[in-house]
């Protein structure tokens, strides 16, 4: 049975725990726990009378209600069949260059994009272990990388898997020095306006700049599919030339549409994230063995000195949980994994299921 790439993969892991999907709590997926909104559930109702018609291939109306959202003009706004459908468009561009640097452990599609279209990728290392000893949820983003006119970067913020945000002051430089730089905010939308560090704002001064957002991780529409990248107009008309026609289905349309205006939603999330985020590294880092990293995001890298992929049959075996593995990231291996935040019930669920996992017995009996 192959180890699946992502987190959320239910069937996987109801074989290994012998129960039915349904019955497994997902921790390997960074959803939005608060969600979906019943905005959402009441557009998608009140959609369904649109399903036998074809979608606005231009989608003009969402287009609109995301230039609204932020403030810019809706020709520089592109939908898509999620965040991950841009990054395939953004990685056929990067390709072109002399050269792609890459932020790592990141995103695995990062790299499927890229080698989709033979970019030659060169990566750029975090260093994840000094990340582990810092306390600040923020800090400056500092790559070793040369000058050059014809390389591009890709990079995310807050970064994946680590959940730290970088200042956007540090990032603004790297628009001087590549030719293209693609950063994805899929985890932005978590933090409170007043502490985002979004560069959407600088699509305007910058033509060789890219943001990819999803709106399927805060408003939990990981099913719907639905995302948006920010560019200059010239370059989402060649990505339109690019992709299928109707990329964005009426259903996601109407639910995103929806969702931008439920400022309760927001807030409530906004809120709770918060207290839970404070409350559940407390109870994490309070294990023995477990490293949990600070971080800005609605989850957490969590280095181990055992291995994850044990620790993660055990709760599937035991306990029916689900915890993300990091052998995707070749940077991290068998000592990391990543849990998301959810509810404080199943928050507590998670850490008492931990501690009496044989693993961890077996540790604290040495």
């Amino acid at each position: 049975m192959t180890r699946p790439i992502h987190g959320g993969n239910l069937n996987w892991a109801a074989q290994l725990a012998g129960c039915s999907p349904s019955v497994i709590l997902d921790f390997s997926a960074s959803i939005n726990p608060l969600g979906p909104p019943e905005s959402a559930l009441k557009a998608i109702q009140g959609g369904l009378s649109s399903l036998k018609h074809y979608p606005d291939p231009n989608y003009s109306q969402l287009r609109e209600a995301l230039g609204k959202w932020h403030n810019l003009d809706s020709n520089l706004i592109i939908p898509g069949n999620g965040a991950a459908e841009l990054l395939t468009w953004a990685g056929r561009e990067l390709a072109t260059l002399d050269a792609v640097y890459l932020l790592t452990p990141g995103f695995r599609d990062y790299t499927r994009a890229l080698e989709a279209f033979g970019a030659k990728i060169t990566p750029c290392p975090l260093n994840v272990a000094r990340m582990a000893q810092k306390t600040a949820e923020r800090e400056d983003l500092i790559l070793d990388v040369p000058s050059s006119e014809n390389c591009g970067l890709l990079l995310n913020n807050p970064h994946n898997p680590t959940g730290q945000l970088f200042s956007r002051r540090s990032i603004l430089p790297y628009l001087e020095q590549f030719a293209l730089v693609v950063i994805d905010e899929a985890f932005m939308d978590f933090l409170p306006p007043e502490e985002q560090e979004s560069l959407i704002r600088e699509v305007e001064n910058y033509p060789n700049l890219v943001v990819l957002r999803s709106l399927t991780k805060f408003y939990s529409l990981p099913g719907l599919r639905i995302g948006y990248a920010v560019a200059h107009p010239d370059r989402l008309k060649q990505w339109q030339k690019w992709r299928d026609p109707w990329a964005v289905n009426s259903l996601a349309s109407e639910a995103a549409m929806a969702v931008l205006e439920d400022t309760t939603f927001q807030k409530q999330t906004w809120g709770w994230l918060k207290r839970a985020r404070s409350r559940f590294y407390h109870d994490l880092a309070s294990i023995s063995g477990l490293s949990p990293l600070p971080g800005a995001a609605n989850f957490f890298l969590i280095a181990t000195d055992f291995s994850a992929t044990e620790l993660q049959a055990q709760l599937l075996q035991e306990f029916q949980i689900l915890i993300r593995d990091c052998l995707s990231f070749p940077e991290l291996g068998d000592h990391y994994f990543r849990v998301a935040i959810r509810q404080q019930e199943d928050n507590q669920k998670l850490t008492q299921a931990i501690k009496n996992t044989p693993i961890l017995k077996e540790k604290n009996s040495n």
